[in-house]
């Protein structure tokens, strides 16, 4: 009988019988280096018919057990596992590590895609998450509206003091850099115009070029923008906070429902700002155009709004502003339901709230390129 020993550990053995493999000792941390090195000069001779033997197995943790399912394979360290005669606890050990193992090293390698097959994978996954999204979005509309519905006739559910504290954030606290912001945009088109037209002698023009652009698109559109990366990330930031906090599960436990209490007034508030701003740049982009007319193209102040004054009509300013409440109801609603979908920590409420100034901006220049295919065909 031919027999080889590692210390403390293991013994192979070779008799009439067949091959024996006998785990002896304790397999632990300590023994772990000569323990993995003797399993590798091992691993060529363990097959299935080799008998097995732990009747003087000592000692064994996670690192030990790791060497056996390596030594015997995760098949066979299953069975192990199943042995009635080991105690509860090493079976489950066992079994805890060769479940470890087929799952994280010796899974089966997946064949590498082509990359047509991927970029088609990819897209589908997309569009898929884009429906989703699209369903979601459409039935938390649905909940604003019925929420709408349900406290229009019940004043006494109103939340007055919510509503003018959140006109105060969204609107008041926004026209500054609204102001500045248009202006200098306004500045900007006149330029551009002046510019572009001076090779055709049309340099005059420029007035109707400041005011079709502002009083159509960029007055309601920059405002839009301005306030979905404003606006729609501080009510994701603020309700997804309450979500994180549980402060919205409070709010049901009391009875009250979260949308008619937080959603509203929110929604409310950027209906009645956005048009209010609406309107502040508009008139900031104009004289951002006027005072670059007036010092590039040396035009007097009275020529400027005559010319204004005769070639704008009231329609292209209501053009304009029949896209604010639209655009302000989609912001909102967006802040809003990424504010509810917080699974409720810090990481999260970062990334809804990032997600939340996307689609908003997102969903305003579609909207507002749809007004425009709309208007054109209209003959707005």
């Amino acid at each position: 009988m031919a027999t080889e020993t590692f210390p403390g550990s293991a013994i192979l053995s070779h008799d009439a019988g067949g091959a024996r493999l006998s785990l002896a000792g304790d397999w632990t941390l300590p023994h772990y280096t000569a323990l993995q090195q003797k399993a590798t000069e091992l691993a060529g001779s363990i097959d299935a018919a080799v008998a097995l033997d732990i009747s003087r197995l000592g000692a064994l943790d996670t690192s030990g057990a790791f060497v056996i399912a390596e030594l015997l394979g995760s098949a066979r360290t299953q069975a192990l596992a199943q042995d009635e005669a080991m105690p509860p606890a090493r079976r489950a050990l066992l079994k805890t590590v060769g479940d470890a193992i087929d799952t994280y090293c010796t899974g089966v390698k997946r064949r590498r895609d082509a990359g047509f097959v991927v970029t088609l994978e990819r897209i589908g996954r997309a569009m898929h998450g884009f429906w989703r999204q699209t369903a979601k979005l459409l039935a938390f509309i649905g909940m604003t509206l019925q929420g709408f519905l349900v406290t229009m006739w019940r004043p006494h559910r109103w939340r007055v003091t919510s509503l003018v504290s959140h006109i105060e954030q969204t609107g008041l606290d926004a026209v500054p850099i609204l102001a500045l912001l248009s202006f200098m945009v306004g500045c900007v088109v006149a330029f551009l115009g002046s510019t572009a037209l001076a090779s055709y002698g049309a340099t005059v023009f420029t007035v109707d070029l400041i005011g079709f652009a502002f009083l159509r698109e960029f007055g309601v559109l920059l405002t839009a923008i301005l306030l979905a990366g404003r606006t729609a990330s501080a009510f994701t930031a603020q309700i997804g906070s309450m979500k994180a906090r549980e402060e919205i599960d409070a709010i049901r436990t009391l009875g009250l429902d979260p949308v008619e209490l937080l959603v509203l007034p929110r929604v409310l508030a950027l209906l009645i700002a956005l048009p209010l701003l609406t309107f502040i740049a508009m008139m900031s982009g104009v004289v951002g155009g006027a005072v670059v007319c007036m010092a590039v193209l040396k035009m007097s102040p009275s020529m400027f709004l005559t010319m204004f004054q005769a070639d704008m009509s009231l329609t292209q300013f209501l053009v304009g502003m029949a896209k604010a409440p639209v655009f302000a109801f989609m912001i909102a609603v967006i802040g809003c339901m990424e504010g509810f979908k917080v699974a409720g920590s810090a990481q999260s409420v970062g990334e809804h709230t990032t997600s939340a100034v996307v689609q908003s901006i997102f969903v305003v220049i579609l909207l507002d390129a749809l007004a425009a295919l709309f208007y054109m065909e209209m003959n707005w």
